[in-house]
């Protein structure tokens, strides 16, 4: 697919992760020393985030140096990003310790979180904002620093003890790592496969929806790889599962990064053998097919039920290029 890399976290941004220099002690003082350096803080998931238009809402990537207190101390557990296109060595340090007052935990865990929290201690109009919010307005170096950020302390967060033994780990090569100081294992991020896939049959698009979606939305089918399994072979047992529609040739289209929490969407392409529905409702609400004319009409946001998936999710890119005849 000759657009692949277009998907929003697609990391076309020119981020250089600089591998080398994670277990370079000395290098990476030196680059948390540097005049240039950046900060992204985060706070449980959500990246700090500005404006640059006092009426819209955030749509940039904010950056604090490494001398702000607010840095300086969470030295020892921040990220070493890489370098950014200029050299400018990039951080992150999640804060989610801090507490911020009148904090609505209904609305952050609600399925649009448009919450955003103001650390006193920050420059004003800089404000943590959920990830899924601004991702379509962020740059292709952004998106990736973040979400290669909220991935990390995403892993970081739920991986604090070593597998193995149940020991505490302890972070290394610069947040790329874990090792346990009792039987020595070694842990690394960890990435879940997941095939999401565009099932077509004639000019209709098989859609489905999962409890608790906002009424009327819904998206491409998805699951997660098991072991043992191909893309391909996911992908027709996914379909099989949730929908009941037998799917023949399958071929892969494009991956995206989707740091909810660190995951990677297979985009996938496959032709149904049947139209035939069999719903398990223990694995989605609904399934129906769209035929391309709704689709479009749904795009344009003028359908009276259908609406489609978020825009930056690589459902609502594979469907866009299906719409437009880009998919090849």
């Amino acid at each position: 697919m000759k657009r692949a890399e277009e998907v929003t976290f697609g990391g076309k941004g020119g981020l250089d992760r600089s591998a080398h220099l994670r277990a370079d002690a000395e290098a990476l003082d030196a680059a948390w020393g540097a005049q240039n350096a950046q900060v992204l803080m985060m706070w449980r998931g959500k990246p700090l985030c500005q404006r640059s238009d006092p009426e819209r809402g955030p749509d940039a990537l904010a950056w604090i140096s490494t001398t702000h207190p607010v840095a300086a101390e969470c030295r020892d557990a921040a990220l070493f990003l890489g370098l950014l296109p200029d050299q400018s060595p990039a951080f992150a340090c999640d804060i989610s310790s801090w507490q911020p007052d009148a904090l609505d935990e209904m609305a952050l865990a609600s399925f649009a979180d448009v919450t955003e929290q103001q650390h006193p201690d920050l420059p004003s109009g800089y404000a943590f904002a959920e990830l899924r919010r601004v991702m379509t307005r962020l740059t292709p170096l952004e998106a990736e620093l973040a979400a290669t950020a909220k991935a990390l302390f995403s892993w970081h967060g739920s991986h604090g003890f070593c597998a193995r033994c149940g020991h505490p780990s302890d972070m290394v090569q610069a947040g790329w790592q874990r090792n346990c100081p009792s039987c020595k294992a070694s842990h690394f991020p960890r990435t879940d496969p997941v095939v999401i896939m565009l099932i077509t049959h004639g000019d209709e698009v098989l859609m489905g929806r999962s409890p608790g979606w906002p009424e009327g939305m819904y998206s491409l089918l998805a699951g997660f790889v098991e072991p043992g399994e191909t893309l391909e072979a996911a992908v027709r047992r996914e379909v099989l599962e949730e929908s009941g529609v037998k799917v023949g040739e399958v071929e892969y289209l494009s991956s995206q990064p989707w740091p909810f929490p660190m995951s990677l969407m297979f985009g996938c392409r496959g032709i149904a053998l049947d139209r035939e529905l069999t719903i398990d409702p223990h694995e989605i609400e609904d399934a129906i097919w769209v035929s391309k004319q709704d689709m479009m009409t749904a795009f344009a946001g003028e359908h009276p039920i259908l609406k489609p998936a978020r825009k930056g999710a690589i459902a609502h890119f594979l469907l866009q290029n299906w719409l437009a005849d880009t998919l090849d």
